[in-house]
Formats: structure tokens, C-alpha cells, sequence
């Protein structure tokens, strides 16, 4: 009796020091995140305040030495290059999931899945040196300077997809056998099953792996950097150079000083925010289609 009463108290231990560990590591995550958005904005008060808010979108250009501080090419080519990665990647990496779990053979599966982690581990500049020496000089080819939208696009696609790709075999494998089952007893094809069964099911997944790709290209620095020209302009067609946000910060905060670094952590407020907005529509998406679910 004694000895199973303290096997008892041990385990009632074990559960609240895990407990407690948990709350500390939730409260520091949480922390973390309340001090990097109070440190950006602290940071970007002086210019908020020295700055009305349509200066940042009508002001002539981006010179923060003559005063000037429109942000919006910086955000087009920003949207240009990562949605146009987004929406190349997502139906690829789809359909890449869906072949590597319901059509490859499993030596043929065990490689291709080898191959898309190794994308995800490869460091971003690896990435941006070959969209430089081998991507590049083919587009100057088809119109100068090479270092364009189209570039940007390409590589970011690159990177990003093995994150859909993982994402969607995920979700693809968090199906309950019973639903697929129950669609084969109904006499539905495969191509039937996966379209009309197993996709919708999958489907919160899947959004949150395209949310999770768009906030990777949104983010990304060193590629667009290297291989997208750094030109302050809005792009008129996807072979002209642009500028990011990431970039402009990149390049800038070396030697910015006053408003002008001040400016350079609005920009930041603004990625972050912009993830954050991500976030939040992705948990929104989540619970609407648990709801409709039940």
C-alpha cells in the first residue's frame, strides 16, 4: 500500500512539474511575441509621428533623405513576387502530395519525399546564388536586366514548395480510412474519391500549409535580394526589376539613421502585421470549417 501510494504521488509530481513546464514555455513564446511587436513599434513611433499615414502611399518615391518615404512600389513588387510564387507552387505542390501518397510507388515515394526536404533544408542563399548565375542570364536573353519579377518568382516558387508539398501529404494523411472506405463502397473511382472525399476533408490543412507558403515568400529576404534588381518602381510587367520589403530594409539599415531607420522599422510593423493578419484569417478559416463540419 505504501509503495503504490507513493508511485501515486510521484506520478501526481511528474504531471504538475510538466505542467508547469509547459505554462512557462507558452508564457515565454507568448512574451516573445508581445516584445518584438512592442520593440517595432516603439521604434516606428518617430516616424508615425513626424509622417502623416498618406504620406507613405503619396509621397513622389521612396528618398529618405529628400523626405520622402512612399512605401506602395515597395509593397506591389512585394505582392507581385510573393503571390505570383504562391500561386504557381500551390496547385504543384497539391498535386505533387497527391501523387506521392496515393500514386508513387513506395521506393519511387520514399525518394521524391527524400528530395522535397532536402528543398526545405537548402539555405536561401544557395537558392538566390543559383537564381543569379544560372536564371538570370537565361531571362536577359528574353528581355535585360534579367534581375526581374520573373526571377524572384521562379526561385521563390522553388523554396517554397516543398512546404505545400509537406503540408498537403499532412493533411492528405490525417484522413480517417473509414471516410476513404466508405467512398469506395459507394463505388466511386480513385481520382473520385481523392477529388470529391478526401481533399475536402483535407481541406483546413491544406489552406494552412498555402497561408504557411505566403508568409514564407512575404518574408523572404536574401533571394529576392539577390536576384529581383532592388529597383524602386512598380513593375509594369513581371521582366522589370522591384524591391520588397524585406529588401529595402535589407539594404538600408546599414547606414540609416533618425526617420529614415525609423521608416525602416515601419516597414518591418508592417511584415509583421501582415503575418499576423495571415494567422488569424487561417484560425478563422479553421473554426468555420469545423463548424460546418459538425
Amino acid at each position: 500500500m505504501t509503495l503504490l501510494r507513493h508511485n501515486i504521488l510521484s506520478k501526481s509530481v511528474r504531471d504538475q512539474v510538466l505542467v508547469f513546464v509547459l505554462i512557462i514555455s507558452s508564457l515565454t513564446t507568448i512574451a516573445l511575441v508581445c516584445f518584438i511587436f512592442l520593440f517595432l513599434i516603439l521604434e516606428s513611433l518617430p516616424a508615425l509621428s513626424a509622417n502623416e499615414f498618406s504620406q507613405w502611399l503619396s509621397d513622389p518615391s521612396w528618398h529618405p533623405t529628400e523626405g520622402q518615404y512612399n512605401l506602395y512600389p515597395i509593397m506591389i513588387g512585394t505582392l507581385a513576387i510573393a503571390g505570383g510564387s504562391v500561386i504557381i507552387t500551390t496547385p504543384i505542390g497539391i498535386a505533387s502530395a497527391i501523387f506521392l501518397h496515393y500514386y508513387a510507388p513506395t521506393p519511387v515515394a520514399i525518394f521524391f519525399r527524400r528530395i522535397i526536404e532536402l528543398l526545405a533544408g537548402i539555405p536561401s542563399v544557395i537558392y538566390g546564388f543559383w537564381g543569379l548565375v544560372v536564371l538570370v542570364p537565361v531571362i536577359i536573353q528574353i528581355a535585360p536586366p534579367g534581375q526581374s519579377v520573373l526571377a524572384g518568382i521562379i526561385v521563390l516558387s522553388m523554396m517554397t514548395l516543398p512546404i505545400i508539398t509537406l503540408a498537403t501529404e499532412t493533411a492528405l494523411i490525417c484522413v480517417p480510412h473509414s471516410t476513404i472506405y466508405g467512398g469506395y463502397a459507394l463505388g466511386l473511382s480513385k481520382i473520385s474519391v481523392i477529388t470529391k472525399i478526401i481533399l475536402p476533408q483535407a481541406k483546413p490543412g491544406i489552406v494552412s500549409g498555402v497561408f504557411l507558403q505566403t508568409g514564407r515568400a512575404i518574408g523572404e529576404t536574401m533571394v529576392v535580394l539577390m536576384v529581383c534588381g532592388n529597383v524602386i518602381q512598380i513593375p509594369d510587367s513581371i521582366l522589370d526589376p522591384a524591391r520588397t520589403l524585406t529588401a529595402n530594409i535589407a539594404l538600408e539599415m546599414a547606414y540609416a539613421t533618425d526617420i529614415h531607420r525609423s521608416s525602416l522599422f515601419v516597414t518591418g510593423l508592417m511584415l509583421l502585421l501582415s503575418i499576423s493578419c495571415l494567422t488569424v484569417i487561417n484560425e478563422f478559416f479553421k473554426k468555420n470549417h469545423h463548424a460546418r463540419t459538425l
